[in-house]
């Protein structure tokens, strides 16, 4: 509520699911890069409950982005612009994700197109 300069990435999930502790190791490894404009807490939905209606918090592992008290959303090209609810592998891809979403809250934008496509992702 009082982080006025820096995005709050905010990581909704179980502690223990695996999912959520792959996504875990992954923020850890670059919240020292972010750590100037972005700031990362972790949420877990059970202990925390009152999140999981007004966001739709059905997925094991989801990933939002706060800017000023204002949810920011992010295309992904997956159709779902309010969450990131898979597991990314890579920090490089992760950094970029934070940055773009960054650069454009500061720019008043309340949604911001990712600079990966991930439409292709789980072709089937």
């Amino acid at each position: 509520m009082t982080e006025e300069e820096r995005l709050v990435v905010i990581r909704f999930g179980r502690d223990w699911d695996e999912q959520c502790m792959r996504m875990d190791e992954l923020l850890y490894r670059v919240a020292d890069r972010v750590k100037n404009f972005a700031v990362i807490y972790v949420c877990d939905i059970d202990e925390v409950p009152d999140f999981n209606k007004m966001y739709e918090l059905y997925d094991p592992c989801t990933v939002m982005f706060f800017f000023r008290n204002k949810h920011m959303m992010c295309d992904f090209g997956t159709g779902n612009n309010n969450k990131l609810n898979w597991v990314l592998e890579d920090k490089q891809e992760l950094i970029d994700i934070i940055e773009t979403i960054y650069k454009g809250a500061k720019k008043g934008r309340g949604l911001v197109i990712s600079p990966k496509d991930y439409s292709t992702k789980y072709r089937y």
